[in-house]
């Protein structure tokens, strides 16, 4: 049987993903229904990516009974209340990045999941490309020996780009981009919580971080090091120096496709896509799809690589980033 999606939003990321769909085979995953709040939105979209069921608002999606899965790709300022929405409705979620707006709606989140005994998984799409499984299995390998320090570059030109930069659409480059760095970091270091914290950054006008530096220590004499901007483009790799060498995840680092291993190169290359896309790498959004068709086979309620608890640590750190740097939304005032 198919893993059949319900997509809800049609903007540009639903594209992307629906996009990546068809690169995996059609036996293991149909897209079922998309939903927006605009019906014309929605019918425009299905006709595009050939999806027979079309929904005029969240709440029809949420009622459809042959929906395995709700893939939420809205603007992230809404993941907490229309995320409730489906949870409550007893359906399986994966949610794009960042999760919520902050540690208290993400753990409201999980909470419902569980209420509701239903799967539920922040979509860091990072997590499931086989250059981050190659890290990780390295890393069990000891390949670099004692690991010392992590850094993570992520800068990308966006001011131009309203929901980068408004605070209403919550904007900012912490939480469109900073999450790659810091959940690689958390990767690495297995979910640890850091000893210790130190961000320093700079605020748009409209009161959004442009650029931030993190520096986190670690238990036994670890460090990371991550810096991100919607300013100026970075190399966006992330580097893993151990005692006994370094692994190095070359640009685009969240969605990457090579990896050199103490000099060593390997590439891991991705499909091409049926149509234009609207970001990089996009097909390799079929990773976590899979991801989540092989958890749900199984009968698990979150994916173990990109666990639950983590995803709250990593929304608490990135509370903690915006305390320091003077980020504050709306949704924190509730």
């Amino acid at each position: 049987m198919a893993t059949r999606w319900g997509l809800c939003g049609a903007g540009k990321i639903s594209h992307d993903f629906s996009v990546a769909m068809k690169t995996l085979p059609a036996e293991d995953h149909q897209i079922a229904a998309i939903a927006s709040r605009s019906i014309e939105r929605a019918k425009e979209f299905a006709k595009r990516h050939h999806i027979p069921k079309v929904y005029g608002n969240y709440e029809e999606l949420a009622r459809d009974p042959d929906i395995d899965i709700v893939y939420l790709g809205v603007l992230h300022t809404e993941h907490w209340r229309v995320g409730l929405l489906f949870l409550k409705a007893g359906k399986n979620v994966l949610c794009e990045k960042p999760f919520a707006m902050n540690s208290r709606q993400v753990k409201d989140l999980v909470e419902a999941s569980k209420t509701n005994n239903v799967f539920l998984m922040e979509a860091i799409w990072s997590r499931c490309f086989p250059v981050h499984a190659e890290v990780r299995k390295l890393l069990a390998e000891e390949t670099v020996g004692e690991v010392k320090l992590v850094k993570a570059y992520f800068g990308s030109p966006q001011l131009h780009i309203p929901r980068s930069v408004e605070k209403e659409l919550g904007g900012g480059a912490l939480l469109d981009i900073g999450v790659y760095c810091l959940q690689f970091v958390l990767m690495v270091f297995n979910g640890e919580r850091p000893e210790s914290i130190q961000a320093t950054g700079v605020l748009l006008d409209s009161g959004v971080d442009e650029t931030v530096v993190v520096v986190m220590k670690f238990s036994r004499k670890r460090m990371a090091l991550c810096a991100f901007s919607i300013a100026a483009p970075f190399p966006n790799d992330a580097v893993i120096s151990g005692t006994k060498g370094s692994i190095k995840v070359l640009g685009p680092m969240h969605c990457p496709t090579t990896l050199v291993v103490n000099d060593n190169k390997r590439e891991y290359p991705l499909p091409e896509p049926c149509l234009p896309l609207n970001f990089t790498n996009s097909t390799g959004l079929r990773y976590e799809a899979e991801e989540v068709r092989q958890c749900l086979l199984k009968g698990l309620k979150e994916s173990p690589r990109m666990p639950l608890a983590e995803s709250i640590l990593l929304t608490e750190i990135m509370d903690e980033i915006r305390k320091q740097v003077g980020v504050v939304f709306i949704d924190d005032r509730k």
